[in-house]
């Protein structure tokens, strides 16, 4: 029987240096999408496929998340007295429950892999889910709980995967695959950012797991890989063979909101894609091609 997803992790301990100097006081996940934070999507996500605990991998400067996952008693208050219903619910209805967060520190920037070593104490001896925040994804379904779908039937590790143009494969970790269902692709190795001539495939790792507890073995193990980090990827790639392994080629739009046209580009989606802002943002968009 498989174990069932409980927990999730946010490695939020970057520097965000691509957006300096908005990010000298303000942690990068703390950008709005906009009127949220990146950081709350992904949490959005995570509740709605059925994470009960959300443990955060912070560092220095991240004081802002801890607040925002926190009540604020004073500013909910003046909203109840003055009947702002709806601006009340906005601060509060998405807030996870008393015990079900929790935080830790990576106090060194070692990359990916060494962040989410740092939650191996909080995470235990289960199966977890990891969401970074800089990867939005706007979509009906939410990617996680599409990606839990596909784990209660195949189990082991699961990525979330996209196709990615040929030249774009030295941005990724990219997919060597062996059977291919379309949406589902069996993981036969893992590449970090290979050369596009070099590329095993064009299906690219995207900022979504849900991985088996053994991955935080293979973490105490590997050698530093590229940019002298160390790379889930690279640990990940250790476990082919130990655990049934798939990459799933979700649905939806996938933003890259590490970057800073990409994150203009998420905005200007998220914006047309809510009925209430749709018909002025269009409005906008005429006005400034024309100036163009």
């Amino acid at each position: 029987m498989k174990r069932p997803i409980r927990k999730a992790v946010f490695p939020v301990g970057g520097l965000g240096t691509r957006f300096l100097p908005a990010t000298k006081a303000m942690p990068k996940e703390m950008l709005p999408v906009v009127d949220k934070p990146l950081i709350q999507y992904a949490v959005e996500e995570a509740q709605a496929a059925g994470i009960e605990e959300f443990i955060f991998v912070t560092g220095r400067g991240k004081q802002a998340i801890e607040d925002h996952f926190d009540r604020s008693y004073e500013l909910e208050s003046v909203l109840r007295e003055r009947e702002k219903r709806d601006l009340l619910e906005s601060i509060v209805g998405w807030v996870p429950k008393a015990g079900q967060v929790s935080y830790t520190r990576q106090m060194d920037p070692h990359g990916l892999g060494h962040a989410v070593r740092c939650a191996k104490a909080l995470v235990g001896d289960e199966p977890f889910a990891v969401l970074l925040a800089d990867d939005l994804i706007l979509s009906k379904e939410g990617c996680l709980a599409e990606m839990v779908e596909a784990y209660n039937d195949v189990g082991g590790n699961i990525i979330a995967a996209m196709d990615v143009p040929q030249e774009h494969t030295k941005r990724y970790g990219i997919v060597k695959p062996g059977k291919d269902g379309e949406r589902l692709v069996e993981v036969k190795g893992l590449v970090e950012k290979p050369a596009p001539a070099e590329a095993p495939s064009r299906t690219a790792v995207i900022g979504r797991y849900i991985l088996q507890p053994s991955v935080f073995d293979h973490l105490d193990q590997v050698p530093r890989g590229a940019g002298g980090e160390i790379q889930l990827t690279d640990a990940l790639a250790r476990m082919i063979g130990e655990v049934p392994f798939h990459g799933l080629r979700f649905s939806g739009t996938r933003y890259d909101c590490g970057d800073k046209v990409g994150f203009l580009h998420a905005n200007i989606a998220f914006a047309l894609a809510r009925s209430d802002m749709r018909g002025e943002v269009e409005a906008i968009l005429r006005d400034v091609n024309k100036q163009l």
